[in-house]
């Protein structure tokens, strides 16, 4: 009888285990995503992680006669990588992420984690100067 609860136990130590990993580590895809970064910072209140958001061409639909921009929330996994985008905000950027099944507290609130900056491309910034300033609206006296 001892020896059948051990086995028993050890069984269910395993599949226990194996719900774990399979929910929480396993990476279920990876890929990269493109899009304006709109914001990273760094926020927590016991585990502080680094959390950004994409803002990716196009639109989704939010239901039924609604629309919103296609967004991409997502955790950063290094500080590095999240100070380098954090200087950038505002820039079109390839990152490149793994997805999980589901967050755990210290990796981050979004189930995506962003691990490298695949490429980053600087807008082209104008001078005040360059540009002209726009013509004065007419009154309605003018008119």
């Amino acid at each position: 009888m001892k020896k059948f609860i051990l086995i028993v136990t050890f069984i269910l130590l395993l599949v226990l285990a194996s719900f774990i990993y399979f929910r929480f580590f396993f990476v279920f895809g990876e890929g990269v995503k493109n899009g304006q970064l709109n914001y990273v910072v760094y926020k927590g209140y016991i585990f502080k992680t680094y959390e950004g958001k994409l803002i990716q061409q196009g639109f989704r639909s939010e239901g039924s006669g609604k629309m919103g921009s296609n967004e991409f929330e997502f955790s950063v996994s290094g500080k590095e990588v999240a100070e380098r985008l954090m200087r950038e905000g505002g820039e079109e950027v390839e990152l490149h992420y793994k997805e999980y099944k589901h967050a755990l507290p210290w990796r981050g609130y979004s189930a995506y984690v962003v691990d490298s900056i695949v490429s980053i491309s600087k807008k082209p910034r104008q001078e005040e100067e360059d540009t002209p300033p726009p013509p004065p609206a007419p009154s309605l006296l003018e008119l």
